[in-house]
């Protein structure tokens, strides 16, 4: 018998019969936050999980700002979504080329590529090195050129696109409506967007911070308590969560985009600044013998205002998840699962300043 490689025909017939799990996941993803014509305009808030060495010393982790009806004509440049896309990703950088905030497609910022088709099932540290320089060639040379040996650079562009390659992502939606974008679009191409990165008080949770406040003002403060007035990632959502929970109209939503499996080392949970004092042994202990006052006074910070209890009902996209992605979705709207409002302690949240890691 003679073993014949499948044509590209087969392939194709073959994937669209029994699509990868990933595939299976990001369809699901988009039918949730942005099916065009149906779907309401929404703000979702990525608060992103610390990864790598970094990521222990300061488990942070990253703030952007998913809008799933603007879309942008270049990184630097936003404009109204088309028929057919899914939104940008956009979040405030350190050192990229001198801008302060850039905005990548949905896609492509979680996956490092441009079709749901193409989204791996699985990744390791090769591959995903592989995909985020492809994507950089066909797409952001303007804000990553190669290097004058040809190779890719060095630096920071590599967190513009494949962040689920990296790290667990828990996001936090409520609705908004054309007029909203519009006036958002306006301001931020208008405004000078020169890059001015400040671990301590212009971070990317401070950016997430001015973007959710253009749609819902004042919604979201620091915690002199528990952050000891930086902002961080997860005092964003505990922001909003209350937000959500003061005012229903918006609509309030949780969900998690799960790192996509493989080789590369998984991510961390987020802690705030205080919690990740009590966290850590290595801080905490010496604290306790040199300063116990101190030491007593931040770990009731971290118990009274420190904590946020990330909702075990939240749409949970994991590859593979059969019951999530074979959910019916409505002709009206695709469904979505409500964010239930725990007790006051449980929206106790904190979240140190966080760099883009």
């Amino acid at each position: 018998m003679v073993s014949r490689t499948p044509t590209a025909k087969a392939r194709r017939s073959a994937l669209a019969r029994h699509p990868p799990p990933a595939l299976r996941v990001a369809t699901a993803l988009l039918c949730m936050f942005a099916a065009k014509g149906v779907a309401h305009a929404s703000a979702a808030l990525f608060m992103e999980e610390p990864y790598g060495a970094f990521g222990a010393m300061n488990p942070t982790g990253h703030a952007a700002v998913y809008l799933n009806h603007v879309c942008a004509d270049s990184p630097i440049v936003l404009r109204p979504c088309h028929d057919g896309e899914y939104g940008v990703v956009i979040s405030r950088y350190h050192k990229i080329d001198g801008y302060d905030w850039i905005a990548i497609p949905l896609i492509p910022y979680l996956y490092a590529v441009d079709s749901i088709n193409d989204i791996p099932a699985s990744v390791d540290r090769a591959e995903v090195a592989q995909l985020r320089n492809t994507y950089r060639r066909q797409h952001l040379l303007s804000l990553a050129p190669d290097a004058p040996n040809g190779d890719p650079p060095k630096g920071e562009w590599t967190q513009l696109v494949g962040a689920s390659f990296d790290r667990k992502i828990h996001g936090f939606q409520v609705d908004s409506t054309p007029e909203q974008d519009l006036h958002f679009i306006a301001l931020f191409n208008d405004r000078r967007n020169v890059g001015h990165f400040n671990l301590l008080f212009h971070n990317c949770a401070d950016f997430s911070r001015v973007v959710l406040d253009t749609y819902l003002p004042h919604a979201i403060h620091r915690n002199f308590i528990a952050d000891v007035g930086l902002m961080t990632p997860k005092q964003v959502a505990r922001s909003l969560v209350a937000y959500g929970k003061r005012n229903p109209s918006v609509n309030m939503s949780a969900f998690v985009i799960a790192q996509v499996k493989g080789s590369v080392p998984r991510s961390h949970p987020v802690d705030g600044v205080a919690e990740s004092l009590v966290k850590s042994k290595k801080y905490l202990l010496p604290m306790a013998v040199f300063a116990p006052e101190v030491t007593g006074g931040i770990v009731v910070a971290y118990l009274v205002d420190g904590r946020l209890k990330i909702p075990k009902s939240a749409a949970l996209f994991s590859v593979g998840d059969e019951e999530v992605t074979d959910a019916p979705v409505p002709a009206a709207e695709p469904a979505r699962e409500k964010l239930p409002v725990p007790s006051a302690p449980a929206l106790n949240s904190s979240v140190p300043a966080t760099p883009n890691r």
